[in-house]
């Protein structure tokens, strides 16, 4: 199954343009395994596609892409369905000052491309569909 999203103009930066298979297709190419989502760029998520597995340290990557400064919070897309990852993940992120919306990566998705529309300063983790 495919769905396509459409994005408002107003945005910038990669946006998640359809979901298909477990992956997400930005305009320049597809993530079958999650993506790593910041204003600038977007990259493969390489870590578990388990959102219990989800740690602060596992966000690094994520954080590693945005570079200096930090996203005003992070969309955490967990899969087919909302899974709350570990609390800990939650409180480490808003101790940094970074907020976190946790949602299954579809909603996710489209939370990215409204979002960015609105040219907010945010991250997202999109795990991937299984």
């Amino acid at each position: 199954m495919s769905i396509a999203l459409h994005r408002d103009e107003a945005g910038s930066g990669p946006i998640v343009t359809r979901i298909q298979g477990g992956g997400f297709r930005t305009q320049d190419h597809y993530f079958a395994d999650g993506a790593m989502l910041t204003p600038r760029r977007a990259e493969t998520w390489a870590g578990s596609p388990d959102p219990a597995a989800l740690t602060r340290a596992a966000l690094d990557p994520l954080l590693a892409i945005w570079g200096e400064g930090q996203p005003e919070f992070i969309v955490i897309g967990t899969g087919s369905t909302q899974v709350f990852p570990p609390a800990s993940l939650r409180r480490a992120l808003e101790g940094e000052g970074i907020g976190v919306e946790i949602m299954d990566s579809r909603a996710a998705a489209r939370a990215w491309s409204a979002l960015r529309a609105e040219d907010r300063e945010i991250a997202a983790l999109l795990l991937p569909l299984r």
